[in-house]
Parts: structure tokens; C-alpha cells; sequence
């Protein structure tokens, strides 16, 4: 079994959720939104480290608000950059020398399963780089600056990226050394040279944007409780 170093970025800004603070503070199910996402990487076998990258302003709102959080017990709390990828960088120079696998997992994504992690640290182990997909089911048009149809986009073979993307440690220190920056960490890698593979998920593995996106989050943890 690899050891394996979890990155969660959570520095962005967060423009298109609204309220003035992040939205990994917001109230999924009775409890903040990053709270639930570093509940599916606690205690498993494979991780060695958990950090949580974040900004200036959200390192003060935990500190002041969270202090003594046991959600937080033995969480790494990381200074992020301007960037996505430069609060990646800053993350993976904490690594612990024995970890040979990073996971980075968008922190607003709280609806991952325990199942999807496991295949895609799985799938990287064997390849060294792997992410989760999600295939396009929707008709996609690609549209002019003024508006109108410019023509119909084949979905086929087309991939929503999700998180988690997992890397081998040195695949992922070179990529981010290029010095070209990415939203998505896949693209640093895919940059490289280095083929990554695409694991199969879900569209409830949903990234929380907007307020609607927090509403449906609570609808699918409420129908797995059920379950």
C-alpha cells in the first residue's frame, strides 16, 4: 500500500456562491462543507497527511471559529498562492518523505464516496496518474460571443473531470515546476507528457459553486443516509 499525502485547495475566492465568507464554510447537512469532505479521507489506511489549503482570510475565520474543531485534529492547515496551482506547489513542499502518492481533491466537494477514492488511488498506483470522470450526457453547442449556435459538439468520448486526481509524488513535483498553471491539475501533468487515465464516477461526486449546488449536495447525502 502507498502512502498517500491528501491536498485539498480551498483558497479560491468562490466569486459565483455569493455571501462574503468562503464557501467551504457553508452548512451542508448540519455541518460546514469542508468539515464533510476531510471526513471521507479521515481514517483510512493509505493517508498519511491531510492538508487544507486556504487563504489569509479563511486561515483566520478557522482559527478564530474553529480552534479545537475535532474535524481538524491533525489537519495541516497550508497558506495557498494567487493561483490553483501555486497553492498546489505550496502544498507539496509539506510532504512527508514517505509519501509516494498526492491526492488532490477539491475541498467543496463533499458528495465523494469512499468507493471512488479507493478506485482512483487504485488506478494511479498501477499508472502513476488517474482522475475521476464523469462521462457528458447533455447535447453541448457551441456558441458564438452574440449568441447563436455556431455548431453541434459531439459528446462522445467527452469526460467531466472531477476530483480526486491522484499523481506519483515526482510526476506531480515535476509537472508544477514548468511553471504553466492550470485550474484543473491534470492539465500540469497531461503538459508533461504523461498520459493520465480517467476513472469512471458519478455526477453526485458534485463540485459546490452555487447555492443550488448546496441544495442538491443535501439531497443526495439526505437519500444515502436512507439507505
Amino acid at each position: 500500500m502507498k502512502k498517500v499525502s491528501v491536498i485539498l485547495p480551498a483558497a479560491g475566492a468562490g466569486v459565483r456562491f455569493g455571501g462574503k465568507l468562503s464557501k467551504i464554510f457553508a452548512s451542508l447537512a448540519g455541518e460546514a462543507v469542508f468539515l464533510r469532505t476531510i471526513g471521507v479521507f479521515r481514517g483510512r489506511a493509505d493517508v498519511c497527511q491531510i492538508q487544507l489549503v486556504v487563504s489569509a482570510e479563511t486561515l483566520e475565520h478557522i482559527t478564530a471559529n474553529f480552534s479545537g474543531h475535532p474535524g481538524l485534529d491533525g489537519i495541516e492547515l497550508t497558506l495557498g498562492g494567487a493561483t490553483r496551482t501555486e497553492s498546489v506547489k505550496n502544498a507539496l513542499a509539506n510532504l512527508p518523505d514517505e509519501v509516494e502518492l498526492v491526492c488532490i481533491h477539491d475541498a467543496v466537494r463533499p458528495c465523494v464516496t469512499k468507493e471512488m477514492i479507493d478506485a482512483v488511488i487504485a488506478e494511479a498506483e498501477s499508472c502513476g496518474a488517474a482522475i475521476l470522470g464523469c462521462p457528458v450526457t447533455s447535447t453541448l453547442k457551441m456558441v458564438s460571443s452574440d449568441g447563436v449556435i455556431e455548431k453541434t459538439v459531439s459528446r462522445e468520448n467527452l469526460f467531466e473531470a472531477q476530483t480526486p486526481q491522484v499523481f506519483r509524488r515526482d510526476l506531480l513535483t515535476q509537472a508544477c515546476s514548468t511553471g504553466i498553471s492550470a485550474t484543473d491539475d491534470a492539465s500540469l501533468v497531461e503538459a508533461f507528457g504523461v498520459d493520465v487515465k480517467v476513472v469512471k464516477s458519478s455526477p453526485e461526486n458534485i463540485k459546490i459553486t452555487t447555492q443550488g449546488d448546496l441544495t442538491l449536495a443535501e439531497a443526495i447525502l439526505r437519500r444515502r443516509n436512507k439507505q
